[in-house]
């Protein structure tokens, strides 16, 4: 039998590195995607010592022409894909701006992976036509920073007019929880399932980026292993019951509450219109 695909963003280490891991183990064929040369180097050693078919390719997804590349390198190496997991993501100290104009961090937590979702979803209904339903997934990780901030600017969806590394953060993970709420109707007839997870506070790199009040506030929080950080990622991924359902955001295996702007199925399209106009592409 062919092996089904997993592609995971930011592998190359934390909550993506624990979730290539256990998909590989699972018998997937895993392309790990990440950013940092030398990360994505240990991280396919590491993994590779562990068995299992896994290959690290590198792309920064703030850059749409690099989510291009990486859509082509992808193509090239499979004809489906099981399940996708946009993953990658973080703060930053400061503002940005990349070289194709967009806010460098809005761009790495959502316009990437909006677009890269985008370019791979031929390949998932490819997948999903031949697999059983529901099998097929996307999974969004998200942040419970994502419930923190209380509306989102449609004219400004990168906060360029009032720009702070918590507001483009959370932003951020709220447009991958409504990205994952858009996408489940527009996939339905597909048998493609998209779900969003809040994975908890992550003792990982994540932090090593984030500003100094940040690090300060969270510095002795109680935080979890990468491993268990990746738990409801991995669950969301391949097992039964999250493939019963669409559209949802979920904590330690089970439904949370999201951002009252998730569950305004005006506000959803409304952002999936601007989202597209951002990107300069259709999201599906």
């Amino acid at each position: 039998m062919t092996k089904r695909v997993a592609v995971v963003t930011g592998a190359s280490s934390g909550i993506g590195l624990e979730t290539a891991r256990a998909l590989a183990k699972q018998g997937f064929r895993v392309i790990g995607v990440g950013r940092d040369p030398q990360r994505c180097a240990a991280a396919e050693a590491d993994l590779a010592a562990d068995g299992g078919e896994i290959e690290m390719l590198r792309a920064d997804l703030s850059l749409l022409a690099e989510v291009d590349r990486l859509a082509d390198a992808i193509a090239q190496k499979v004809d489906s894909i099981d399940v996708l997991v946009n993953n990658a993501g973080g703060m930053a100290r400061e503002q940005a701006l990349t070289a194709e104009g967009f806010e460098a961090n809005y761009a790495a937590n959502f316009i990437g992976p909006f677009a890269l979702t985008a370019r791979l979803l031929p390949l998932l209904r490819k997948a999903a036509a031949d697999a059983l339903e529901g099998s097929v997934r996307i999974v969004n990780t998200a942040s419970d920073g994502s419930e923190m901030i209380p509306a989102i600017n449609l004219a400004d969806l990168q906060n360029l007019g009032n720009w702070s590394p918590g507001a483009a953060y959370c932003s951020g993970k709220l447009a991958n929880v409504l990205h994952a709420r858009a996408l489940a109707p527009r996939l339905a007839a597909d048998a493609v399932v998209a779900h969003s997870v809040h994975p908890g506070t992550v003792g990982s790199n994540f932090f090593s980026h984030t500003p100094d009040s940040v690090q300060a506030a969270y510095g002795d929080a109680p935080k979890l292993t990468p491993v268990q950080g990746a738990d409801t990622v991995i669950w969301l991924a391949t097992a039964e019951e999250p493939g019963r359902s669409s559209g949802g955001y979920w904590f330690e295996r089970a439904p949370r509450k999201p951002n009252p702007l998730v569950e305004d199925q005006a506000f959803v399209e409304a952002f999936w219109q601007a989202a597209e106009a951002l990107a300069g592409r259709a999201g599906v």
